[in-house]
């Protein structure tokens, strides 16, 4: 075992194998550990396995920390995470938009807040278990996100929002290994967590039911409104835009004797608007609230890759700087037509492994609805 000689590192333990071998590692490499576990979210109860903040999720790292021989401290950041998190998630849906919560989550909190609490602990950096690695551009001593070793968990997507000042302060020792690696490895240490289950569900919406949440949230009935065609033609009533998204095809309550599907959403007129296949997909989507990495600004056209949902394995596409007097902030135009673009989602950019940056999709200014911006806090209802 190595002294320790590099310097305090708090790293967030969810209770998860991933967290739980990045503290594991950064103690054998001798940094002076310090487990949080970030409590962001009422536990449904002592037994329950749901979400991150459940009582086990706690108890699982508490264990691993006791093993590891490291002090482990639970961090209360429910109103900062209702504020910056649940509040943007309910109004996104009220734009029309489909949130992404697990973003705003990495900005705000975990990247944002948690750094900002370690650094008062006098640590000096924040440590993850993400799939993903920090490099340093020796050239322009610029701090850069760039994909891991393991391909098919990479999670440079959600992690595109970083500032250099919050990768500087990042490490993220899983950069090397694969998803079966760390699990291996959690077993020849003896941690508990080495095969527990991922998690896929939004931490605070209980089965999963975001429609249900949002309307309890809000407190206020939820209008119905009509389907329309591309023409604005009527086609029948919905019971509300929050239960529908970009791409949908079931679920739509009403058919039309071919397949439809959810194009668009206009929440000014409360409109849901209809299409066939072919039109889901584009060639140019419109993004805001840009985060540059591996480059300061956009002042010319750039070919890169782009990602417009996490899974996606990327489209060649070119950016475009927005015109002077713009409501966006840059125009994305693919080579070839992507389906199903969402407004509210991210979208990524990368130059081979080097994620260049990204911003929140918005549907065309010109068009159907404006979104929100993470900063909103006000209601639409």
């Amino acid at each position: 075992m190595a002294l320790t000689t590099k310097p305090k590192v708090v790293v967030g333990m969810s209770g998860g194998v991933d967290s739980s071998m990045a503290a594991a590692l950064l103690k054998e490499e001798g940094y002076d550990v310090i487990g949080v576990t970030l409590q962001i979210w009422e536990s449904a109860g002592p037994e329950t396995e749901w979400g991150c903040c459940s009582n086990s999720a706690i108890d699982d790292a508490r264990r691993v920390a006791f093993i590891l021989g490291i002090p482990h401290y639970v961090m209360n950041f429910r109103s900062y995470f209702e504020e910056t998190v649940v509040d943007y998630f309910t109004q996104s849906y009220l734009y029309g938009e489909t949130p992404n919560p697990c973003l705003a989550c990495n900005k705000y909190v975990k990247f944002g807040e948690l750094l900002r609490k370690a650094r008062g602990l006098g640590a000096e950096f924040i440590a993850t278990g993400h799939y993903a690695q920090v490099l340093r551009d020796p050239g322009s001593e610029r701090f850069l996100l760039s994909k891991s070793a393991d391909q098919r968990k990479d999670q440079t997507y959600a992690l595109y929002m970083l500032t250099q000042e919050q990768l500087e302060h990042t490490l993220f020792p899983l950069a090397g290994y694969k998803k079966e690696q760390v699990r291996e490895m959690a077993r020849e240490r003896g941690l508990g967590v080495a095969n527990k289950a991922e998690s896929q569900e939004i931490c605070f919406v209980p089965n999963d039911d975001y429609a249900s949440f949002v309307r309890e949230r809000i407190k206020v009935p939820i209008k119905a409104g009509y389907f329309v065609d591309l023409a604005g033609n009527k086609l029948g009533k919905h019971e509300g835009i929050l239960h529908f998204t970009v791409g949908q095809r079931k679920g739509l309550g009403v058919t039309f004797g071919k397949p439809m599907f959810v194009v668009g959403l206009n929440p000014e007129s409360n409109e849901v608007v209809l299409g066939e296949d072919p039109d889901v997909y584009t060639d140019t989507l419109w993004a805001i609230e840009p985060n540059w990495i591996s480059i300061p600004d956009l002042k010319e056209p750039l070919k890169v890759k782009a990602k417009i949902r996490y899974n996606s394995i990327g489209a060649d596409a070119t950016l475009y700087p927005a015109e002077m007097g713009a409501d966006y902030d840059l125009k994305v135009c693919f080579d070839e037509p992507q389906r199903a673009v969402t407004p509210g989602q991210a979208v990524v950019f990368y130059q081979g492994d080097l994620v260049v940056g990204g911003g929140k999709i918005i549907s065309d200014p010109r068009g159907l609805m404006r979104g929100s911006k993470f900063e909103d806090r006000g209601s639409n209802v």
